[in-house]
């Protein structure tokens, strides 16, 4: 996925609301940027790090700019959580993720569940169907090398309830996959932070135990694209 118009770089001043960041720019000014990613950010909400805006191409709307990316130690780190289902629906098309191809074609945002929505819904007439949810990796704590990336940064009860229901479409006969889609390429593997939302460790294990798929890859990230690029390997003790 390519950028559509130049980032502009910057540094954080604070991120607050959730929704909102100021960004110094490089001549002195200060920006509100929207933050399309509604967690914790934990690791990647550093003030004075250097981060990038994308102008926004619609002049009504309220906010001119988006935050993209953060700069966390020697590495770019994508933040919008608005891109992940787009760059997996994106790889997928490509044979990037050799786990969900051969399927005749892909939906995204389709009903299913307890009044939710699956991100990517994967069809063919000789197989089941698929449902594949994403998820948006971004915390790493320790930045030493071999440090694993982690997720979630925070409770997420939202992501234990789409474990609980891509359990049931396997019940139903269908197939189901936890995508974890990390937008940073400093790491070689992932672990569940136990610490900070017990809940989703001990669901995922057993949504796996009950035939759900998981896969993990990660994403090359600069200032003029994010495409996924390289599987990761998941420890899940």
């Amino acid at each position: 996925m390519e950028f559509p118009d130049p980032l502009i770089k910057g540094r954080l001043v604070r991120r607050y609301k959730r929704f909102m960041a100021d960004v110094e720019l490089d001549d002195g000014s200060v920006v509100v940027a929207h933050c399309a990613n509604s967690g914790s950010m934990l690791s990647v909400n550093l003030p004075g790090s250097e981060v990038w805006i994308s102008p926004a191409r619609n002049p009504d709307r309220k906010l001119r700019y988006t935050w993209e990316m953060a700069r966390i130690g020697s590495t770019l780190v994508g933040i919008n959580t608005g891109w992940p289902n787009a760059l997996a629906a994106e790889a997928i098309a490509a044979g990037k993720v050799p786990e969900l191809a051969g399927y005749a074609s892909l939906r995204r945002e389709v009903k299913y569940g307890r009044n939710s929505r699956i991100d990517l819904l994967l069809e063919d007439p000789e197989r089941p169907k698929c449902y594949v949810e994403v998820k948006n990796v971004t915390m790493r704590r320790d930045l030493s090398d071999g440090a694993p990336v982690e997720f979630p940064d925070g409770v997420t009860a939202r992501g234990t309830k789409h474990l609980g229901e891509l359990a049931d479409m396997v019940a139903e006969g269908h197939r189901a996959v936890m995508f974890y889609l990390v937008q940073r390429e400093d790491a070689d593997s992932f672990v569940l932070a136990g610490d900070l939302d017990p809940d989703y460790a001990a669901a995922l294990p057993r949504a796996m135990a009950a035939g759900v798929e998981a896969v993990c890859y990660a994403c090359r990230v600069n200032e003029k694209e994010i495409a996924v690029e390289r599987p990761l390997r998941l420890d899940l003790g």
